[in-house]
């Protein structure tokens, strides 16, 4: 599990959240751009999210989808176990 906790894609998700709350702490005004930017950290700790749940499934021999970037890894991985 570790593994996947200290993933780089997580780790950036969490310090640009922890940017984005210094931003909040500095009593500066909440704009679009602050708004997009919210918006940009949640988009970006989902996506991170999604690889830690599709490399976990990977791993353990399930199925993941057709769009997550360890599917093609997944692919070769069950024509070798098929072929064997």
């Amino acid at each position: 599990m570790r593994q996947y906790i200290f993933g780089t894609g997580l780790l950036s998700a969490i310090t640009g959240g922890v940017t984005l709350l210094r931003g909040l702490r500095n009593h500066e005004e909440f704009t679009w751009r602050t708004a997009l930017a919210w918006l940009s950290w949640g988009i970006t700790l989902a996506l991170a999210v999604g690889a830690v749940v599709d490399t976990r499934r990977a791993r353990r021999g399930g199925t993941v989808a057709g769009d997550s970037p360890v599917s093609k890894k997944q692919q070769k991985l069950l024509k070798k176990r098929l072929a064997r």
